[in-house]
Protein backbone atom coordinates (compact mmCIF):
# COMPACT_ATOMS: atom_id res chain seq x y z
CA UNK A 1 0.00 0.00 0.00
CA UNK A 2 1.57 3.29 -0.99
CA UNK A 3 0.16 5.91 1.73
CA UNK A 4 -1.28 9.05 0.41
CA UNK A 5 -0.93 12.85 0.98
CA UNK A 6 -3.76 14.50 0.23
CA UNK A 7 -4.59 18.43 0.27
CA UNK A 8 -8.05 19.95 0.02
CA UNK A 9 -7.31 23.36 -1.33
CA UNK A 10 -11.51 23.57 -0.59
CA UNK A 11 -12.65 27.39 -2.05
CA UNK A 12 -9.10 28.95 -2.02
CA UNK A 13 -6.17 30.00 -5.17
CA UNK A 14 -6.38 31.40 -8.32
CA UNK A 15 -3.42 31.12 -10.94
CA UNK A 16 -0.97 32.62 -9.31
CA UNK A 17 -1.50 29.74 -6.66
CA UNK A 18 -0.04 27.15 -9.32
CA UNK A 19 3.38 28.77 -8.04
CA UNK A 20 2.92 26.14 -5.36
CA UNK A 21 2.73 23.74 -7.59
CA UNK A 22 5.90 23.93 -9.60
CA UNK A 23 7.91 24.71 -5.75
CA UNK A 24 6.27 21.09 -4.75
CA UNK A 25 7.49 19.18 -7.37
CA UNK A 26 10.82 20.23 -7.44
CA UNK A 27 10.97 19.94 -4.14
CA UNK A 28 9.56 16.38 -4.10
CA UNK A 29 10.28 14.70 -7.89
CA UNK A 30 10.29 11.78 -6.76
CA UNK A 31 8.32 11.83 -2.97
CA UNK A 32 8.25 8.25 -0.88
CA UNK A 33 4.07 8.44 -0.95
CA UNK A 34 1.57 9.28 -3.14
CA UNK A 35 0.84 13.31 -3.89
CA UNK A 36 -2.77 14.86 -4.74
CA UNK A 37 -3.86 18.15 -4.88
CA UNK A 38 -7.45 18.91 -4.74
CA UNK A 39 -8.24 22.62 -6.28
CA UNK A 40 -11.16 24.52 -6.85
CA UNK A 41 -12.50 23.40 -10.39
CA UNK A 42 -11.88 26.53 -11.72
CA UNK A 43 -7.90 25.47 -11.60
CA UNK A 44 -8.33 22.21 -12.23
CA UNK A 45 -7.33 21.92 -15.64
CA UNK A 46 -4.42 24.53 -15.49
CA UNK A 47 -3.24 22.49 -12.11
CA UNK A 48 -3.32 19.53 -14.36
CA UNK A 49 -1.89 21.10 -16.97
CA UNK A 50 1.11 22.30 -14.29
CA UNK A 51 1.41 19.11 -12.66
CA UNK A 52 2.06 16.91 -15.46
CA UNK A 53 5.39 15.06 -16.44
CA UNK A 54 5.53 15.26 -12.05
CA UNK A 55 4.23 13.37 -8.83
CA UNK A 56 1.55 15.07 -8.32
CA UNK A 57 -2.03 13.50 -8.82
CA UNK A 58 -5.08 15.92 -9.22
CA UNK A 59 -8.58 15.45 -8.31
CA UNK A 60 -12.24 17.26 -7.52
CA UNK A 61 -13.86 18.94 -4.63
CA UNK A 62 -16.68 17.45 -5.10
CA UNK A 63 -19.36 15.82 -8.51
CA UNK A 64 -23.08 15.50 -8.84
CA UNK A 65 -24.31 12.20 -9.29
CA UNK A 66 -25.38 12.69 -13.14
CA UNK A 67 -23.06 12.73 -15.61
CA UNK A 68 -24.44 15.95 -17.54
CA UNK A 69 -27.74 17.31 -18.00
CA UNK A 70 -29.72 20.80 -16.34
CA UNK A 71 -28.10 21.09 -13.17
CA UNK A 72 -26.28 24.56 -13.55
CA UNK A 73 -23.31 25.14 -11.09
CA UNK A 74 -22.33 21.68 -11.11
CA UNK A 75 -19.50 19.38 -12.11
CA UNK A 76 -19.79 15.85 -13.34
CA UNK A 77 -17.39 13.18 -12.07
CA UNK A 78 -16.75 12.76 -16.51
CA UNK A 79 -15.58 16.70 -16.62
CA UNK A 80 -13.76 16.41 -13.54
CA UNK A 81 -11.68 13.24 -15.30
CA UNK A 82 -11.63 15.51 -18.77
CA UNK A 83 -9.93 18.76 -16.97
CA UNK A 84 -7.21 16.07 -15.59
CA UNK A 85 -8.89 14.63 -12.15
CA UNK A 86 -7.74 11.12 -10.99
CA UNK A 87 -9.43 11.42 -8.15
CA UNK A 88 -12.50 13.19 -5.94
CA UNK A 89 -13.60 14.21 -2.70
CA UNK A 90 -17.35 13.18 -1.71
CA UNK A 91 -18.75 13.64 1.59
CA UNK A 92 -16.61 15.96 2.73
CA UNK A 93 -18.14 17.88 6.29
CA UNK A 94 -18.55 21.12 4.75
CA UNK A 95 -20.84 19.50 1.88
CA UNK A 96 -22.74 17.47 4.69
CA UNK A 97 -23.25 20.49 6.96
CA UNK A 98 -22.92 23.52 4.25
CA UNK A 99 -25.18 21.40 1.48
CA UNK A 100 -27.50 18.45 3.50
CA UNK A 101 -25.17 16.00 1.96
CA UNK A 102 -26.81 12.58 3.39
CA UNK A 103 -25.07 9.43 3.31
CA UNK A 104 -27.06 8.40 0.51
CA UNK A 105 -26.23 11.32 -1.54
CA UNK A 106 -22.59 10.40 -0.70
CA UNK A 107 -22.76 7.18 -1.61
CA UNK A 108 -24.65 8.08 -5.11
CA UNK A 109 -21.55 10.62 -5.67
CA UNK A 110 -18.82 7.75 -4.81
CA UNK A 111 -20.40 5.95 -7.37
CA UNK A 112 -20.61 8.40 -9.77
CA UNK A 113 -16.85 8.57 -9.24
CA UNK A 114 -16.29 5.32 -10.32
CA UNK A 115 -18.63 5.42 -13.73
CA UNK A 116 -15.84 7.89 -14.56
CA UNK A 117 -12.96 5.97 -13.58
CA UNK A 118 -12.16 8.31 -10.75
CA UNK A 119 -10.82 6.81 -7.53
CA UNK A 120 -13.35 8.16 -4.53
CA UNK A 121 -11.98 9.40 -1.27
CA UNK A 122 -15.09 9.49 1.13
CA UNK A 123 -15.12 11.48 4.07
CA UNK A 124 -17.00 10.40 7.65
CA UNK A 125 -16.88 12.11 10.62
CA UNK A 126 -17.64 12.99 14.41
CA UNK A 127 -19.35 16.02 15.50
CA UNK A 128 -17.82 18.00 18.83
CA UNK A 129 -20.93 17.07 20.80
CA UNK A 130 -20.77 13.44 19.04
CA UNK A 131 -17.60 12.55 20.63
CA UNK A 132 -18.31 14.47 24.05
CA UNK A 133 -21.38 12.21 23.99
CA UNK A 134 -19.45 8.80 23.26
CA UNK A 135 -21.18 8.30 20.24
CA UNK A 136 -18.19 8.74 17.65
CA UNK A 137 -17.47 5.03 17.02
CA UNK A 138 -21.43 4.98 16.38
CA UNK A 139 -21.63 7.65 14.19
CA UNK A 140 -18.75 7.03 11.90
CA UNK A 141 -19.60 3.26 11.61
CA UNK A 142 -23.09 4.35 10.47
CA UNK A 143 -21.66 6.87 7.57
CA UNK A 144 -19.09 4.05 6.50
CA UNK A 145 -22.38 1.67 6.01
CA UNK A 146 -24.10 4.12 4.41
CA UNK A 147 -21.75 6.22 2.13
CA UNK A 148 -19.49 3.60 0.89
CA UNK A 149 -20.93 1.85 -1.63
CA UNK A 150 -20.97 -2.00 -2.63
CA UNK A 151 -18.40 -2.94 -4.91
CA UNK A 152 -15.86 -1.00 -3.09
CA UNK A 153 -12.05 -1.90 -3.45
CA UNK A 154 -8.35 -0.95 -2.51
CA UNK A 155 -8.14 0.75 -6.20
CA UNK A 156 -11.63 2.61 -6.17
CA UNK A 157 -12.04 3.90 -2.43
CA UNK A 158 -9.90 5.73 -0.01
CA UNK A 159 -11.06 6.68 3.11
CA UNK A 160 -11.05 9.85 5.21
CA UNK A 161 -11.66 10.20 8.85
CA UNK A 162 -12.09 13.95 10.07
CA UNK A 163 -13.62 14.70 13.22
CA UNK A 164 -15.43 18.00 12.13
CA UNK A 165 -14.50 19.85 15.63
CA UNK A 166 -10.78 19.48 14.29
CA UNK A 167 -11.09 20.70 11.11
CA UNK A 168 -9.63 24.28 10.65
CA UNK A 169 -9.64 24.95 14.44
CA UNK A 170 -5.84 23.51 15.84
CA UNK A 171 -7.81 20.69 17.29
CA UNK A 172 -6.40 17.11 17.29
CA UNK A 173 -7.62 14.20 19.05
CA UNK A 174 -5.17 12.13 20.71
CA UNK A 175 -3.18 9.66 19.44
CA UNK A 176 -5.33 6.82 20.93
CA UNK A 177 -8.60 8.34 19.55
CA UNK A 178 -6.98 8.60 16.21
CA UNK A 179 -6.52 5.01 16.61
CA UNK A 180 -9.41 3.89 18.01
CA UNK A 181 -11.38 5.27 15.33
CA UNK A 182 -9.03 4.19 12.59
CA UNK A 183 -9.07 0.56 13.95
CA UNK A 184 -12.35 0.05 13.65
CA UNK A 185 -13.19 1.30 10.46
CA UNK A 186 -10.50 -1.03 9.41
CA UNK A 187 -12.40 -3.66 10.80
CA UNK A 188 -15.89 -3.08 9.90
CA UNK A 189 -14.61 -2.68 6.17
CA UNK A 190 -12.69 -5.99 6.35
CA UNK A 191 -15.81 -7.78 7.59
CA UNK A 192 -17.80 -6.33 4.86
CA UNK A 193 -15.26 -6.24 2.00
CA UNK A 194 -12.76 -9.11 3.01
CA UNK A 195 -9.52 -9.08 2.35
CA UNK A 196 -9.40 -6.07 -0.29
CA UNK A 197 -10.11 -4.04 2.99
CA UNK A 198 -6.50 -4.44 4.20
CA UNK A 199 -5.06 -2.15 1.39
CA UNK A 200 -7.99 0.68 1.58
CA UNK A 201 -6.45 3.49 2.34
CA UNK A 202 -7.45 5.19 5.59
CA UNK A 203 -6.37 9.29 5.77
CA UNK A 204 -6.84 11.07 8.68
CA UNK A 205 -8.09 15.01 8.45
CA UNK A 206 -8.13 17.93 10.66
CA UNK A 207 -5.69 20.01 11.70
CA UNK A 208 -2.63 17.87 10.22
CA UNK A 209 0.96 20.08 9.92
CA UNK A 210 4.34 19.43 9.58
CA UNK A 211 4.98 19.78 13.15
CA UNK A 212 1.99 16.85 14.17
CA UNK A 213 2.40 15.00 11.20
CA UNK A 214 5.26 12.33 12.16
CA UNK A 215 3.28 11.53 15.47
CA UNK A 216 -0.17 11.28 13.48
CA UNK A 217 1.52 8.87 10.40
CA UNK A 218 2.94 6.57 13.37
CA UNK A 219 -0.84 5.96 14.65
CA UNK A 220 -2.16 2.49 13.58
CA UNK A 221 -4.23 1.84 10.22
CA UNK A 222 -3.38 5.76 9.21
CA UNK A 223 -2.26 5.65 5.91
CA UNK A 224 -1.84 9.31 5.14
CA UNK A 225 -3.97 12.75 5.35
CA UNK A 226 -6.37 14.95 4.39
CA UNK A 227 -4.99 18.20 4.57
CA UNK A 228 -6.86 21.30 4.62
CA UNK A 229 -5.25 24.55 4.77
CA UNK A 230 -1.46 23.10 5.17
CA UNK A 231 -1.67 21.93 1.45
CA UNK A 232 -1.84 25.57 0.26
CA UNK A 233 1.76 26.34 0.89
CA UNK A 234 4.48 24.11 -0.49
CA UNK A 235 7.14 24.25 2.13
CA UNK A 236 3.70 23.79 4.63
CA UNK A 237 2.61 21.01 2.59
CA UNK A 238 5.71 19.49 1.98
CA UNK A 239 6.82 18.60 5.23
CA UNK A 240 3.94 16.79 5.53
CA UNK A 241 4.56 15.03 2.41
CA UNK A 242 8.43 14.03 3.79
CA UNK A 243 6.94 12.83 7.07
CA UNK A 244 4.88 10.21 4.63
CA UNK A 245 7.73 9.50 2.71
Amino acid sequence: MKKLAAGNWKMNGLAESLAEIDALAAAHPAPGCEVLICPPSTLLSKLSERASGTAIDTGGQDCHVAASGAHTGDVSAEMLSDAGATYVIVGHSERRADHGETDATVRAKAEAAWRAGLTAIVCVGETLEQREAGQTLAIVGAQLRGSVPDGATASNTVIAYEPVWAIGTGKVPTLDEIGEVHDDMRTQLTARFGDDASGMRLLYGGSVKPSNANEIFGVSNVDGALVGGASLKAADFGGIVSALG
